[in-house]
């Protein structure tokens, strides 16, 4: 729907991952790698969004970072947009993706019937705290995230070791957010 309502996908994606990250800023470069696009479009949709007012730029060193703006009159709608659009599994990629996660994924009863309202996860390899954009989502999906974070080293000994907890998780239902587990 938002390709379609929006005139460059790029631009959707640049939104989808700013609005959904709206405390974090990110390089041309950065954002260029989380979404696997050409860094050059990438630069032309940021300017243009800060051309409407839509983000912020700050320079640091040599950088030009990027940044929702928060005070923009259009922020609280399109990201409700962009939210309702994307749903659960789309938010979740986003917020996932811009945290720099290796891996994710949706497991328990959630994975074989979405209107459960208890989500849980399973990430890997996050830089970043994730607290306060998984409370957003919850708040605007209704529903309840349980998360499992731990470092991709500790995931593989876990894993080679056979513990009991992470063998039943990986044998039911999953629905993959990032990467590969």
């Amino acid at each position: 729907m938002l390709k379609k309502l929006f005139s460059s996908s790029i631009r959707v994606d640049v939104l989808a991952l700013l609005l959904n990250n709206p405390d974090d800023k990110f390089y041309v470069r950065e954002i260029a790698k989380l979404l696997q696009k050409n860094p050059s479009g990438i630069k032309r949709e940021l300017d243009n969004l800060e051309q409407i007012g839509i983000i912020n730029s700050e320079r640091v060193l040599n950088f030009k970072y990027f940044k929702v703006n928060k005070k923009s009159p259009l922020y609280t709608d399109l990201r409700r947009l962009v939210l309702t659009s994307l749903g659960l599994k789309g938010s979740l990629q986003a917020v996932l993706k811009g945290a720099g996660t290796k891996s994710a994924f949706i497991y328990g009863p959630y994975a074989s019937d979405d209107q459960v309202k208890t989500v849980d996860l399973m990430i890997i390899g996050t830089k970043n705290q994730l607290t306060d954009e998984f409370r957003d989502l919850e708040r605007h999906f209704s529903c309840t995230l349980t998360w499992i974070e731990m470092e991709e080293a500790e995931y593989k000994e876990r894993r080679r070791e056979r513990e009991p907890q992470l063998v039943s998780i990986l044998s039911e239902k999953r629905i993959p957010l990032i990467g590969r587990v």
